[in-house]
């Protein structure tokens, strides 16, 4: 270790201050804040990562800031990472759609370290990001409106030609394998009801 002394001239007479009798430099270290932060979002997370001196990647920990752009950084929310990556994620419910956030991250050396101590360094440069919003709710009725009235016309036109269609061919007959004649026009309510089923099913599905 090391002793820090101050040395002072006060009214003429010279003065020595022990300030540190046993100064141990590993124990009192202000790093550089992190560099090159860069963030990237998806409908899921938001990944945020930044770069250190590589030397020193095992034995920092990090504590990131994050808020909505413009507010104070006094009411930003704080993270950490849950390891010594320099990296971190924010869920996207974490995050108002629409919003642009700003964040930033500083850096010391790990509290389970035993070898050196340091203090917290200055904030890094920030990054920002932003979630995409969602669809608005009157946007969403008028797309399902329109399937409605694109999906009424085209049932019913398709209803009229199947029943004009068995009109037609119920002027002739075919044979089953065992030799009993049957009419199309027998089968035909079968297969409306099954059309109609899937047109009532459709509808529900778009309501």
């Amino acid at each position: 270790g090391y002793r820090v002394s101050l040395q002072g001239n006060f009214f003429g007479h010279n003065h020595t201050y022990i300030t540190f009798p046993e100064y141990n430099p590993r124990k009192h270290i202000k790093l550089d804040p992190p560099l090159n932060i860069q963030s990237n979002i998806t409908a899921s997370k938001c990944q945020i990562w930044w770069s250190v001196p590589w030397y020193l990647a095992e034995i920092l920990q990090y504590e990131l800031q994050y808020k909505e752009y413009g507010m104070s950084w006094e009411i930003a929310l704080n993270k950490t990472p849950p390891s010594s990556l320099p990296q971190i994620e924010i869920e996207a419910t974490e995050l108002r759609s629409g919003i642009a956030y700003i964040a930033r991250v500083r850096c010391k050396v790990s509290e389970n370290e035993d070898s050196y101590h340091s203090q917290w360094s200055e904030w890094s440069q920030t990054t920002v990001f932003q979630r995409a919003g969602v669809p608005k709710l009157s946007e969403k009725i008028l797309n399902t409106r329109t399937m409605q009235f694109l999906f009424i016309p085209l049932s019913f036109g398709t209803l009229l030609y199947l029943f004009w269609n068995c009109k037609l061919s119920s002027r002739y007959c075919c044979f089953l394998t065992s030799g009993q004649k049957a009419s199309p026009a027998l089968t035909f309510p079968r297969q409306l009801l099954s059309f109609s089923h899937s047109i009532i099913c459709t509808m529900g599905i778009l309501r």
